[in-house]
């Protein structure tokens, strides 16, 4: 059988094949129902968008101006300059410096606990009193007036947990009371008491628990404040390279819109020459259409990005910065730090405020647990008081009234002793007042400083709750706390590790990508060479050529990109 005969006879049988495996198929959909629609397809109604509107390729396009900046004003700005500025005018910094002061203030406040309290007070007094005993000293009603002053000062004591208190007080009191032998008399008095807690209060107590705290606060605070400005520093850093990034990422686009318009006239010329199609024309102004969007979400990417830094770095919404232009002056370094994972890891533990924040959040659980256990204990206290008075007055009479009718009675029965030849009475021993009694509030306050007439008393006070379990919960809540902080610190320094070991990894690939993201943009523009000149040659297609010409405004952006992220 000849070669011919066999094609034949292999193309009916391919011919009957097909035509059976089409009968087969078409029985099968027959037998088939028809999905049926579900409800949400038969109501869904979707409503066209700009369904009227046509573009104008003649209209031009929008100016490549930026809303509300001069590009003609200029501001070049080093990277250390907006650093500096936005330590010095950031409100975020700003912010982190006054809860600084706040804490300074809360620390004063609380020290204010051992601040001696001075008050004073005087009032005048006036009482009467029937005279309902033949001893009263009046008749009728006995009146006693009084003008009295008095004045404590008191506090705590910063250590041992103990608290004082002195008392003084002067009177002027005047009476119609016979039997009294200064009228008007000016007691004074001076009294000190002070209690020494000997278990409870002793180590610890609350005055100085909020003192620890609110030093732990300042330290904690402090450390906010740090931390806050290692991370204005670093969005400073990251919005410089932005910047960056998107002015040169703009001049790539424009550059890209050049190179498009470029080949727009070059394939106008060939098919002017009838060496390219019409269509060509088309497929030329799609691209530089692109490449124009391109070039203005570049320019507003340029817009937010100054935007971000002048926020960071603007003293306020009035600084002349936001109308000006800024230019960043500084290079790329693309020399990527050497660090081992061992010095990275003890760097990071050694400067990562997060850790100081855990260690002064347990340091202030040891206090809680300090002062809880200290609430356990009984309260016994040493308790003492010592006092001086002193008095001084206008001396009524110098004969006691009792004393003065004895002296009669003695007088006048030692006369009739004598008439009766018998011998007299003995003389009646008198009383008197002592001179240093005898004066004004001088001589009060000089009996008062003599500390002839004093009193004391000491002992010790126990108290104790019988189960306290107030305390034994408020300790049982603080130890419970202190777990939970070490499991979370735990938490912390193993999600450091990860931050470190990503960043070393970021690290590598990042100068990775610098190498290959810098080939592959030479690579690039050869390949868009090559094929201009081998469309020139009627070797290649425009469609060649616009996908070379659009690989090489990404490799471009690529490299970019690589640079300002190492």
């Amino acid at each position: 059988m000849s070669s011919a005969q066999t094609s034949a006879s292999f193309a009916v049988k391919f011919f009957i094949f097909a035509a059976l495996l089409c009968v087969l198929n078409a029985s099968a959909q027959a037998q088939e129902p028809s999905p049926t629609p579900s409800p949400q397809q038969q109501t869904l109604s979707v409503p066209s968008v700009s369904t009227d509107y046509r573009a104008n390729p003649n209209k031009p396009l929008p100016s490549l101006n930026r809303i509300g900046v001069d590009t003609a004003e200029q501001k070049p700005l080093a990277l250390g300059e907006a650093i500096t500025m936005a330590l010095q005018n950031n409100k975020d910094i700003e912010v982190a410096r006054d809860n600084v002061k706040i804490a300074e203030y809360d620390l004063l406040t609380v020290r204010g606990a051992y601040d001696p309290k001075f008050s004073a007070q005087s009032y005048y007094e006036k009482i009467k009193t029937p005279a309902a005993s033949f001893l009263s000293g009046a008749t009728g009603a006995v009146e006693n007036a009084d003008f009295t002053a008095t004045s404590r000062l008191e506090g705590l004591t910063p250590k041992g947990g103990g608290n004082y208190r002195l008392d003084f007080s002067a009177v002027r009191a005047t009476t119609n009371n016979t039997f009294t032998a200064l009228n008007p008399q000016y007691p004074t008095a001076l009294t000190f008491n002070f209690t020494q807690p000997l278990m409870r209060g002793f180590r610890i107590d609350w005055p100085r628990r909020q003192i620890e705290v609110a030093k732990k606060t300042l330290s904690l605070t402090d450390a906010q404040f740090r931390q806050r400005a290692i991370e204005v520093i670093t969005s400073v850093q990251r919005s410089y390279w932005d910047l960056v990034f998107a002015l040169r990422n703009l001049q790539i686009q424009r550059n890209s819109v050049q190179d498009a318009r470029t080949q727009l006239e070059h394939n106008r010329r060939l098919v002017a020459e009838g060496q390219l199609a019409p269509i060509d024309i088309v497929a030329a102004e799609t691209q530089l259409a692109n490449f124009e969007q391109a070039e203005f979400t570049a320019l507003e990417d340029v817009t937010r990005a100054e935007n971000n830094l002048k926020n960071l770095v603007a003293e306020d919404q009035r600084s002349p910065l936001w109308n000006v232009s800024v230019v960043p002056t500084d290079d790329v370094d693309l020399t990527p730090p050497q660090i081992a994972l061992s010095d990275a890891m003890k760097a990071a533990t050694e400067n990562r405020q997060e850790l100081k924040q855990s260690d002064l959040a347990r340091e202030i659980n040891l206090l809680d647990q300090k002062l809880y256990r200290d609430q356990t204990k009984p309260q016994i206290d040493l308790v003492g008081t010592y006092g001086v008075v002193g008095n001084a007055g206008t001396l009524t009479s110098a004969i006691s009234p009792f004393t003065l009718t004895t002296n009669q009675l003695v007088t006048r029965v030692n006369q009739l002793s004598a008439l009766a030849g018998l011998p007299a009475l003995p003389p009646t021993l008198s009383t008197s007042i002592p001179s240093n009694l005898i004066g004004g509030y001088g001589q009060s306050f000089s009996n008062l400083a003599s500390n002839q007439f004093n009193n004391f008393r000491a002992g010790v006070s126990i108290s104790f709750p019988l189960r306290n379990r107030t305390a034994e919960g408020q300790l049982g809540h603080a130890l419970v706390e202190g777990k939970r902080i070490a499991t979370q610190r735990e938490q912390l320094e193993q999600l450091i590790q990860v931050e470190v070991r990503n960043a070393l990894q970021s690290l590598t690939t990042a100068e990775a990508r610098v190498r290959s993201a810098a080939v592959a943009r030479a690579d690039a523009e050869q390949q868009y060479e090559s094929e201009k000149r081998k469309l020139d040659a009627g070797q290649s297609t425009v469609f060649l050529v616009l996908e070379r010409q659009t690989a090489l405004a990404a490799a471009r952006g690529n490299e970019l990109r690589a640079q300002t992220d190492l």
